[in-house]
């Protein structure tokens, strides 16, 4: 049977009896599936700590990339998103045992190591792989908060649908690959695109800086900067200034998108491992190991440099062997005895389908689309969860499995609706909706709660349950 969305995860439920693991993952983009993948296939059953909003989302920043179209083996290009379920596919084919929450504390002082999950959990390990990644950064402008959401995004591949964006100008601040990809990304559904650049060129690669500069619906700002937004609900405009004749100027706008570099995820291991000036973990070079014995990094977390998906997973390669290597050298390793030596296929994810007058069910706890959602809105009286997703949202496609999970715990006690909106883009406009992921809740056709972002599943399930 082909997997649906959410299957594949398998929680720890009893903080009480974990075993001490072998090896524990932390962070689940190219560089934690793919030490999960080589680690899982050495029998060593690792554990993959996914993170959920600490640092950013299961899957890392491909989540938030659209086309990846340098991934070797992929000559059309793939979805960020899409390629980061096939990595998590595989890896739990092989073995690997998901725990889709955050690591909030580590404690890297003596052996067995130790971390704290936000679930209250406990769990040792003889060796760990850290993995975390980095985030967005921001640049914390005056007013920035009083437009972030309403106006401000670091992510154009979440944000770009919403109706509040579409033929309007937009800005993108940066000068990488990121930004060019936004760029252009955005254009689909702006009117005209402001690429403010600090320097006097791009450092996107050449294929990148191409797109941009040929694409007569981006203007690019050279040598400026944004000193602070203006607007009134919403934003209205950037000050900017050229940093070459220090003069300003006003951009008129509604969106503001950043793609401004990244800050590695370290905060869990300040003062206990070697970080260099940037707060990159340290290892030794061209290896995986760091400065404590049976500890590893792979990924963006110890890549001030490359930080591209396929360098990632090449160091996840290396960081899974090596922690094989060392376990096996000073015997510690437990390996796992399998039913079968070829593991079932892992199929391929089911998608749910649009909703219309002949597959509608006022039963399903879960469906999609404008008529599903009208039905259900104005029929039944359970509990209804809605959540505004839009197509490359990789939060998005995280957050969708949490819900469903949800409605399956209350047993059918609470439904929920998808709305694409790229293609319901009136619904999201009546809304309100300025970003996605977004989730309402609504009861006997009121709205109870609205919700932006990726959250915890129990504070989902607390508010359904608070109507019941």
């Amino acid at each position: 049977m082909a997997p649906t969305e959410e299957s594949g995860a398998h929680a720890l439920r009893d903080p009480a009896h974990h075993p001490l693991q072998n090896l524990v993952i932390i962070g689940s983009g190219p560089a934690g599936y793919t030490a999960a993948i080589y680690a899982a296939r050495a029998n060593l059953s690792p554990l993959l700590i996914t993170g959920f909003q600490k640092g950013g989302i299961p899957g890392g920043q491909l989540m938030t990339t659209t086309h990846v179209e340098n991934y070797p083996g992929f000559p059309d290009g793939i979805l960020g998103p899409d390629l980061m379920d096939r990595c998590k596919a595989q890896a739990v084919r092989w073995g690997t045992k998901l725990l889709e929450v955050d690591a909030i504390s580590v404690d890297l002082s003596h052996r067995p190591y130790t971390i704290t999950t936000s679930d209250s959990e406990i769990i040792r390990t003889q060796s760990l792989i850290l993995a975390t990644g980095a985030s967005a950064n921001r640049l914390h402008l005056p007013h920035e908060d009083d437009f972030w959401s309403r106006g401000i995004s670091a992510c154009a591949i979440c944000d770009g649908a919403t109706p509040q964006f579409r033929q309007e100008s937009l800005a993108v601040v940066g000068g990488g690959d990121s930004a060019c990809e936004e760029a252009v990304y955005l254009t689909k559904y702006g009117s005209h695109v402001h690429l403010i650049v600090r320097s006097e060129k791009l450092r996107a690669s050449a294929a990148m800086a191409d797109r941009v500069l040929a694409n007569s619906a981006i203007t690019v700002h050279w040598n400026a900067e944004v000193l602070d937004v203006q607007g009134t609900d919403w934003l209205e405009a950037l000050t900017l200034r050229d940093r070459s004749s220090g003069g300003l100027n006003q951009l008129a706008v509604k969106g503001l998108f950043y793609a401004i570099g990244h800050t590695p995820n370290t905060d869990l291991f300040q003062d206990q491992l070697q970080l260099d000036s940037k707060g990159y973990i340290l290892t030794r070079p061209g290896r995986p190991e760091t400065s404590l014995e049976g500890v590893f990094a792979a990924g963006d977390v110890a890549d001030a440099e490359w930080r591209q998906g396929i360098t990632a997973a090449g160091s996840g390669c290396q960081a899974a062997l090596a922690a094989e290597r060392w376990l096996s050298h000073h015997d510690l390793a437990v390996t796992v005895a399998r039913d079968s030596i070829d593991p079932e296929p892992s199929g391929t994810p089911m998608r749910t389908a649009t909703s219309d007058a002949d597959n509608y069910s006022q039963d399903l706890s879960w469906q999609k689309g404008a008529y599903a959602l009208r039905r259900l809105y104005h029929e039944s009286n359970k509990p209804l969860l809605v959540i505004y997703t839009s197509p490359t949202c990789g939060p998005c496609h995280v957050l969708k499995p949490q819900l469903k999970r949800v409605l399956n715990e209350l047993d059918g006690k609470a439904q929920g609706v998808e709305i694409d909106i790229d293609v319901d883009q009136e619904i999201a406009a009546q809304a309100g909706i300025t970003g996605t992921p977004t989730v309402q809740l609504f009861f006997n056709k009121e709205l109870k709660n609205t919700w932006r972002g990726v959250k915890q599943r129990t504070e989902f399930r607390q508010a359904v349950e608070s109507l019941l």
